[in-house]
C-alpha cells in the first residue's frame, strides 16, 4: 500500500479516467490508448442500482479489466453495503477502494479493514451532505473524494459547491492524502478545482469524448498547470 500511494503522490495531479464511460465493447483497446495516453491511475464507477438508481459493473469485470493492465485502479463504490462486498473488490485487483459517508455514516471500521487489505481507504461525500460528517474520519483515509454532481449518473454538470467542500477538506489534509474531485470536471472546471485543493481529478467525457486521449490528458493538465497556486 506504501509504495502504491507514494507513487501516486509523487505523480500529482492525477488525471483519472472514469471507466464507466468507456466502450466497453472494446475494452483492451480502451485500457491500451489510456496507458498510452499516460494515465496515471483508472477510476471505477461500481453502481449496485439501490445506493445509486443505476447499475454499472462489478467485481467480474474489474477482474477482467485486471488482466489487461498494471494501471493502479481507483474503485468508487456506490453501493449501500460496501463492507459485505470488499473482499471481492480486494479480489478483483483494486488498489484503492473508496466507499460514501452517506452509506457508512460511521466508517472507521471499514476504512481501517481496507487498508488492512492493503489498499487505499477513501471516503465520499456527496453535494448535499455537510463536510463535519466526514471531518472525524479524515486522519483514517488516504484519500477523500467529493462529489460535484449526484452520484449514480455520467455527464451531470458541475455543481459550484464542491468548490467550498475542496477548500475546506485541503486544509484538514496531510500532505500524504489525496483530495479527489468527481463529477462535471473538465478543461472548464478543472482549474477551478485545483485552485481549491484537489489533486485528483475524475474525468469521463472530457476523455471518453475526445477522439486522441493523449491530447485530452494534455489539455487538462494544461488547464490545471495555468492555476497559480
Amino acid at each position: 500500500m506504501a509504495n502504491r500511494l507514494q507513487e501516486l503522490l509523487s505523480r500529482r495531479p492525477l488525471i483519472a479516467p472514469s471507466m464507466l464511460k468507456c466502450d466497453f465493447g472494446n475494452l483492451h483497446r480502451e485500457i491500451a490508448r489510456l496507458e498510452q495516453a499516460d494515465f496515471p491511475v483508472l477510476h471505477l464507477d461500481v453502481m449496485d442500482g439501490h445506493f445509486v438508481p443505476n447499475l454499472s459493473y462489478g467485481p467480474m469485470v474489474i477482474e477482467r479489466m485486471r488482466e489487461l493492465t498494471s494501471l493502479p485502479f481507483d474503485a468508487h463504490l456506490m453501493i449501500s453495503d460496501p463492507a459485505k462486498y470488499l473482499d471481492d473488490y480486494v479480489a478483483a485487483g483494486c488498489d484503492a477502494i473508496t466507499f460514501h459517508i452517506e452509506a457508512v455514516p460511521q466508517p472507521t471500521d471499514l476504512l481501517e479493514r481496507i487498508r488492512e487489505k492493503n489498499c487505499l481507504a477513501g471516503l465520499a461525500i456527496n453535494p448535499g451532505t455537510p463536510v463535519d460528517k466526514i471531518e472525524a474520519f479524515i486522519p483514517h483515509c488516504d484519500l477523500i473524494l467529493v462529489m460535484s454532481v449526484e452520484p449514480g449518473f455520467g455527464g451531470q454538470k458541475f455543481k459550484p459547491v464542491a468548490l467550498d467542500k475542496l477548500s475546506h477538506i485541503k486544509k484538514l489534509l496531510r500532505n500524504d492524502q489525496l483530495l479527489s474531485i468527481d463529477g462535471g470536471v473538465a478543461v472548464a472546471t478543472i482549474g477551478d478545482c485545483a485552485a481549491a485543493g484537489a489533486d485528483t481529478f475524475v474525468c469521463g467525457s472530457s476523455v471518453f469524448n475526445e477522439p486522441d486521449y493523449s491530447e485530452a490528458h494534455s489539455q487538462l493538465l494544461a488547464a490545471i498547470g495555468a492555476v497559480k497556486r
